[in-house]
Order: C-alpha cells, then structure tokens, then sequence
C-alpha cells in the first residue's frame, strides 16, 4: 500500500508538549534504521505526532508497532491507519511516562527484545531515557532524538565539560553514540537549537551494571556540585548512610580530593558496588 493512503495528520506543534515534527522521508528512514533494521522486531515508539517517523518504520515492516502518543489530535488520527485496523499497530493514548512498558508488551504478545524508535518531545526526553535505562531484559536497543547538547551529555567521555550523570548511567548498561546531527532547519517548527540521534545498543548481559539506582544516586550526589572536590560534593550523601565520604572513598580506592568529572565508569561502579 503507498503512502497515500494513510496520509500524515496536518496539525501543528504545541510547544507545550515540546512537539517538533520532522517530515523529509530520508531523514525519517535513517532514523527508523539508526539501531538497526526493525523489520519483524517489537518497536516502540513515543509521541508519533503527525506520523512521520511512524510511517517510516512501518515501511521497514515490524512485526509489531506500539506507539504512545498524548496528544488525541494524533492518537485518534493514527487508529485510522490500516496498521492500526489490523494489529500491527498497537496505539496508546496515554503520557509516556504513565506507560507500564512490560504491561503493555505483554497484553499485545509481542516479542521481546522491543527496540525504542522516536522523536522525544524535549520536555520529556531525560526522564524517559533514564525510565528506559533501568528498564529490565525487555528493552533492547534504542535509536532517540533529543536536543544535541542532551545527546552530547549521553555520550561524553569522563574529563569532558558534557560528562555528567545522564552519561554514567546510559554506559552503565548501554554503548551510546550519536548515529547523525540534524539542524533546526529539518524541524517543523525549528527548535532553537541542532539535534541529534543518539542510538543505545545493550551491553552483554555481564557487562551490564545491577545497581543502577545506586549508581543514579551517587552520580547525581556526584556531580550535584560538579566544581567541588568528591568528599565534600559526596558528604551529604555518606552522612545519611552514617559514613565519612572521606574514609568511603579511600576504602574504595578514590581520590577523595577528585572531581566528579574524573571519576570513570570502573570507579562509579566501585563506589556503587561497596554499598549494594
């Protein structure tokens, strides 16, 4: 069937919700296939709007297609499409972060690993990537749009200015890089600022880290109050477990005079690792 037969829902963005649409079908195609190719996968996809990105990975032919979307100007168009008429497509009506993933996986019989496909709207793109991260062996490989400085943060390299929490825990269980860059000028309407597709492939299930609220905590603690040396930006955290930061860090083998910004994955695992 061509596309013309499902047209994409002509509606604008509510900045509200963070919406910017993309419609070029090379740049949605690539983006459709930045984790790999979902064709008979489990895909996922989160706030769909007029239905660009969601055509193009139908195109790739999934085996099952669930998307969320909050916004009923778009949910209620794309239950419409003949995917959706015929099960392949799964539409959710309902805020991304309210979604019981493993739920709905399981009410639709669909195959896991599910890979996540989509163009987050901007105000909810963080807290949904950490949702995600800590999410059990029915997340498989991501390919997500965010602001580029975001997917930056993802990617950055301990000693880097954009080397934060959000980067010790995406390579806590994931390897995260950025798959292309996009100028605002690929947007309607164009966000201030460039943005980018950064893909997540799974670590080996033994290289992945258990203790990953753990470790969300001591990063945050961490790098809370980046320009402070580790035993004084780590003492709230420590006193409420009724520990020095100082001795804690020497146990593990931490500089206590560090940064956060130095510490690497090994030595937020260590410190984790002590007090799992």
């Amino acid at each position: 069937m061509t596309d013309e037969h499902h047209p994409l829902t002509d509606a604008p963005a509510r900045k509200s919700l963070g919406q910017h649409f993309l419609f070029d079908p090379s740049i949605l195609k690539r983006a459709a296939n930045a984790a790999g190719s979902p064709k008979g996968r489990t895909v996922i996809e989160v706030g769909p709007g007029p239905g660009g990105l969601t055509r193009a990975i139908l195109n790739e032919d999934p085996a099952k297609l669930i998307v969320v979307e909050t916004d009923p100007r778009f949910s209620e168009a794309l239950l419409g499409w003949p995917e959706a008429k015929s099960g392949q497509m799964i539409v959710i009506a309902k805020d991304a972060r309210k979604v019981r993933w493993e739920q709905v996986l399981a009410e639709a019989g669909a195959a896991r690993p599910a890979m996540i496909i989509a163009n987050l709207p901007y105000n909810v793109g963080t807290p949904l990537l950490v949702d995600w991260l800590k999410a059990g062996d029915w997340r498989g490989e991501m390919a997500l749009m965010f602001q580029r400085e975001v997917a930056e943060r993802i990617c950055a390299k301990p000693d880097t200015d954009a080397y934060g929490r959000l980067a010790v825990l995406a390579q806590s269980v994931t390897r995260p890089y950025i798959s292309f860059t996009l100028p605002p000028g690929a947007f309607r309407p164009p966000p201030k600022v460039d943005s980018a597709v950064a893909v997540f492939d799974p670590l080996p299930p033994e290289k992945r880290f258990q203790h990953i609220e753990l470790l969300e905590q001591i990063a945050g603690a961490a790098f809370g109050q980046r320009r402070k040396m580790l035993r004084a930006a780590l003492k709230p955290f420590a006193k409420k477990r009724g520990m020095k930061a100082e001795l804690w860090l020497e146990d593990c083998g931490i500089d206590p005079t560090a940064r956060a910004e130095t510490l690497t994955q090994a030595e937020f695992r260590t410190l984790a690792e002590s007090l799992a």
